[in-house]
């Protein structure tokens, strides 16, 4: 069995607008009883109502009419029964005897042998007596949730023994969080929206500077750019997710308090929540950028540079989750997010490659979240043809003082350097390929999808360190 309980908590002082409190208790009671499949009010045998810390009503919702016709305030035919309880109560605590009447009535009607049978028949259908107000509680605590019971003896198990045990399955608790989860987001969904604005935005920016970018030395370089970007860009627009968990604590901490569902539970469901949203976000920045940028690979580079996109919002997903679990609050998270995010670009190869680190910084390199998509899509880029040329003859003068001279210029220094070096080339010939290109930047330790799979390898790592953050952070010690 089960009870719901609407409580006004002594501490709380009392508000002067009656209608919002009015409205939030009767939101917070209706969620139970009528809230989920079908009419859950139907599967509660008792509730429990507490006006300033006095119970003014306890017993089974069947028992809400005949109840309050003897108290004098019968209910009208078609009015919910827990509504018409909520309203008349708080239009008793706004007079100058407040619920006092009623307290005292509770005790007295809970005497009456018709109290006691309407009670029975709705708790104990196997005419077991039901267990006290007292006794419902103290089991209450050791479950988890607000019960009643049918004997003695299943309340003394339940008072002496450690409770280590759950209502539910693992995965009916993995089923009813990510619905409840979905649920949340479903009404909340321009938060969403704001997300998806801003990777399109940025998708349009880095797709109108980087537009059509050629295959010349400086294209190549530009090219650097935009993936150094792109790939942490991933990363600073999922940083919004850090304050879900942040939020969810208050929820968490009580429900997993009482052996409500498991963290693992939690942990999975808040995965595949997660993950969803992120497959939109990839294939958007994906469409807009890909082919504006001019990048190379066709239908097969398209996809892998989707799935790295993917994998980069999981990953970035994961650490965010993770630092959600053991910052305390929403600004020393964000702070810490943009600060690491700095330091994993800065060590990513991009601005520093990997042979020009400092030997007692290089653990940081291989640290980094960036360092993996970024490689990642240098290889899909100049890996796809190895033999694809990047620099041809006088453009290798580009950037240096040679660059200023004219072409004619140019072209009789290179045919004077071919002699000199006694190597045949000219002004068609090629000098650097994507392979050369790669290995320059060092990016020749794993393939595009060795990269693929450790990207995607950190998010599930971060999402297995947060669920040992939720462990060690909220350990259950009620018995």
């Amino acid at each position: 069995g089960s009870a719901a309980r609407v409580h006004r908590h002594r501490h709380h002082p009392r508000p002067h607008h009656p209608v919002p409190r009015r409205a939030h208790v009767r939101a917070r009671l209706h969620q139970r009883l009528h809230g989920g499949e079908g009419a859950a009010g139907h599967r509660l045998d008792r509730l429990l109502f507490l006006s300033r810390g006095k119970t003014v009503y306890y017993g089974p919702p069947a028992a809400l009419p005949p109840f309050f016709s003897e108290f004098g305030h019968p209910i009208p035919d078609g009015e919910n029964p827990a509504e018409f309880a909520l309203d008349r109560i708080r239009e008793l605590e706004g007079t100058q005897a407040g619920t006092n009447d009623l307290v005292q009535f509770i005790k007295s009607w809970q005497e009456k042998p018709l109290s006691r049978a309407v009670s029975s028949a709705s708790t104990s259908p196997l005419g077991k007596p039901s267990l006290s107000l007292k006794e419902a509680i103290s089991l209450s605590i050791a479950r988890g949730k607000l019960v009643s019971g049918t004997s003695a003896a299943s309340t003394q198990t339940a008072a002496t023994a450690e409770v280590a045990t759950y209502a539910n399955p693992w995965w009916v608790e993995v089923w009813v969080l990510t619905r409840r989860a979905f649920t949340n987001t479903w009404r909340t969904p321009e938060l969403f929206v704001l997300r998806f604005g801003a990777v399109v935005v940025t998708s349009f920016i880095l797709a109108t500077i980087f537009w059509r970018l050629d295959n010349t030395p400086k294209g190549v370089n530009e090219r650097f750019g935009f993936f150094a970007i792109a790939m942490s860009t991933m990363f600073y627009t999922i940083a919004d997710a850090l304050p879900v968990f942040l939020i969810e604590r208050y929820i968490f901490l009580p429900e997993t308090a009482h052996n409500a569902y498991r963290r693992s539970s939690y942990t999975l469901s808040n995965a595949i929540v997660a993950f969803p949203p992120l497959v939109v976000l990839s294939l958007a920045f994906t469409g807009i950028t890909f082919f504006a940028v001019g990048l190379a690979g066709g239908a097969e580079g398209f996809v892998f540079f989707a799935l790295i996109v993917l994998a980069s919002f999981w990953a970035g997903s994961g650490f965010v989750t993770f630092l959600s679990g053991v910052v305390p609050h929403v600004i020393i998270g964000y702070t810490v997010v943009v600060a690491v995010l700095a330091y994993f670009l800065l060590f990513s190869g991009f601005f520093v490659t990997r042979d020009r680190i400092p030997g007692y910084w290089i653990w940081f390199h291989y640290l980094s979240l960036i360092k993996y998509p970024y490689e990642a899509v240098m290889q899909n880029e100049f890996g796809a043809d190895p033999g694809k040329c990047f620099m041809r003859g006088v453009q290798m003068f580009d950037g240096t003082p040679m660059g200023k001279l004219p072409v004619a210029t140019q072209v009789t220094v290179l045919n004077a350097m071919s002699k000199s070096m006694r190597i045949d080339f000219n002004s068609n010939s090629c000098i650097t390929t994507g392979t050369d290109i790669l290995a320059k930047q060092a990016v020749d330790q794993l393939g595009k999808w060795g990269c693929l799979w450790t990207t995607l390898a950190w998010g599930f790592l971060f999402r297995i360190l947060f669920y040992v953050t939720l462990l060690l952070g909220s350990r259950n010690k009620r018995s």
